[in-house]
């Protein structure tokens, strides 16, 4: 029903900007700064299998030594509920790439999601400084 692809030519920023404006934390994105986002990081996009659209987006900003970190995570409003957001994190984080690596995400209603794979809490070692592209 669904897969995922890694392929940057296959994954649209028109598409991830679509798919961005459905969330509560970067719906007001510019498409120059998702393609900038997109161009520095490791991508993942869902497809449907039956049409080849792509329903769900996530990228992970890394070093590929210390830190990695998961953000974009999204899933077409149309197609929740299928199981799709847990495919995509099981993807990403048995990816080998990351596999030794130190992962960090910030969410503000998804917790029970990651925790099933792996993260957890880290109050009180957060620190933040806003920028333009939120």
């Amino acid at each position: 029903m669904y897969y995922i692809s890694e392929e940057r030519e296959r994954i649209a920023p028109e598409r991830v900007m679509e798919l961005l404006k459905q969330s509560y934390w970067a719906e007001k994105r510019t498409l120059e700064t998702i393609r900038t986002s997109m161009e520095h990081s490791l991508l993942y996009g869902v497809f449907e299998k039956e049409t080849e659209r792509q329903v769900a987006f996530a990228r992970v900003i890394t070093d590929f030594a210390t830190t990695w970190y998961l953000c974009d995570v999204i899933v077409d409003e149309a197609h929740r509920g299928h199981g799709i957001g847990k495919m995509l994190i099981a993807h990403i984080t048995s990816d080998p790439r990351l596999k030794d690596v130190f992962g960090m995400l910030l969410t503000r209603d998804a917790h029970g999601l990651y925790s099933q794979y792996g993260f957890k809490p880290k109050e009180g070692i957060y620190m933040g400084r806003d920028g333009k592209a939120q």
